[in-house]
């Protein structure tokens, strides 16, 4: 298999150290877009392992989408019931300069080792939460998962087809919105940390990553005084035409046009430029008045050819259009792969399996290579050991006592 290529010696974040209590997808997330800068990020799970592993096959504890965010971390086991194990997590708060948590609200201030607590061990501390609704509020307690923040947020009413019920997005969304900007806070955080000394509190909810993505919705209701509709696939605020996913001769294709050229391209493709005469799409008002027309026009051209091939004509013409791919065709993304963003690794569970990397590139500055995801309390000995320097009577202690 082919592994990810050396870096440059510097990554941007080298020597930060982050305690990550991230589950799932969200947290997970924003901890591995610092991993893969360079942070020693260190994942603290139960005894048991944390929620994601346990859809793992019997005999493993990785899934493959454990195996995507959790990349380039040392996984330790901690229990924060036990008194000892808090004792231990002061101890590595102290050393280190980020704790990240996705926990609901409240959770690690029922444990004793909150913000108000962690900080007094560490006054540089940045602690990120990542919660459904923020730690505020009077949703604050509302229990949030992907699912029910797209119902809460507005998404699933404006998703989904005009005569049918609403419907979720088909990924993940809103976890890794979150993901994303919980990243985003913690870089700030630690930038004013710089100049300040101190270090923070810093929340992001989820319902609110995700409130500006609902802007042609928005948009719609502001324009029209009406609720935005269910639009399939056309645009969410129905203004531009053609906006959708047409028929190929085998699959589909999506267009979408954005200027009147992009119109006029795309009529030279199809071999119907008498239609820039016609009144009915002479200009994107005129083509919003009649889209039923328009999308039947242009369905009426792609249905004939496949869908590899409408694309190559209507890239040819400086028309935006892609085809409709499938998971297993993105997976194997030669454009991805060529730039870096995916890599293949023979995982020690899972055998050989593509990851991604990351998304960020700051150029003349490495990023690490995949490493493969820990089992659980894999680095039990290394952290607790050779980083806090415990010995290994007082580590067996600790395991005989259910604090590790």
């Amino acid at each position: 298999m082919t592994q990810a290529a050396e870096v440059p010696a510097r990554l941007p974040l080298a020597g930060l150290v982050v305690i990550d209590f991230g589950q799932i997808f969200q947290g997970p997330y924003a901890t591995l877009l610092l991993a893969k800068n360079g942070a020693d990020v260190i994942k603290i799970e139960p005894p048991a392992g944390e929620p994601l592993r346990r859809r793992a096959r019997p005999g493993t504890s990785a899934t493959l989408p454990f195996a995507m965010l959790n990349q380039n971390k040392r996984a330790v086991t901690l229990n924060l019931k036990h008194p000892k194990g808090r004792d231990l997590l002061f101890a590595m708060v102290r050393r280190a300069d980020v704790l990240l948590e996705n926990f609901s609200p409240g959770t690690m201030d029922d444990l004793g080792v909150g913000w108000n607590v962690l900080r007094e061990q560490n006054p540089r501390l940045i602690y990120a939460t990542g919660t459904g609704f923020g730690i505020s509020g009077p949703d604050r307690d509302n229990l949030a998962m992907d699912l029910t923040i797209q119902a809460a947020s507005g998404i699933m009413s404006v998703t989904g087809a005009p005569d049918g019920p609403p419907m979720k997005a088909g990924p993940t969304l809103v976890d890794f919105m979150g993901g994303i900007h919980l990243y985003a806070a913690i870089l700030t955080a630690l930038y004013d940390r710089d100049r300040s000394g101190e270090g923070r509190l810093v929340e992001v909810a989820m319902q609110e990553t995700v409130y500006p993505s609902l802007a042609a919705s928005f948009e719609y209701y502001h324009r029209t005084g009406e609720l935005p509709p269910r639009t399939g696939n056309r645009q969410a605020g129905l203004s531009t035409a053609p906006y959708n996913v047409y028929p190929a001769a085998d699959g589909h294709v999506a267009i979408h046009i954005v200027t009147e050229g992009h119109w006029r391209n795309l009529l030279k493709a199809m071999g119907r430029e008498e239609l820039a005469s016609d009144p009915r799409f002479a200009t994107n008002a005129d083509r919003i008045g009649h889209m039923d027309a328009v999308d039947a026009v242009v369905a009426d051209w792609t249905r004939t050819l496949p869908k590899m091939e409408i694309f190559a004509r209507l890239k040819a013409g400086r028309v935006p259009a892609a085809p409709v791919r499938t998971a297993p065709e993105v997976m194997h993304d030669k454009h991805m792969h060529a730039r870096g963003m995916l890599v293949e690794i023979d995982h020690p569970e899972l055998g050989p399996i593509t990851l991604p990397t990351s998304p960020l590139r700051l150029h003349g500055l490495g990023k690490a290579p995949a490493a493969a995801s820990p089992v659980v309390g894999q680095h039990n000995a290394e952290v607790y050991g050779d980083w806090l320097g415990l010995s290994e009577g007082e580590l067996a202690a600790l395991a005989e006592a259910g604090a590790i």
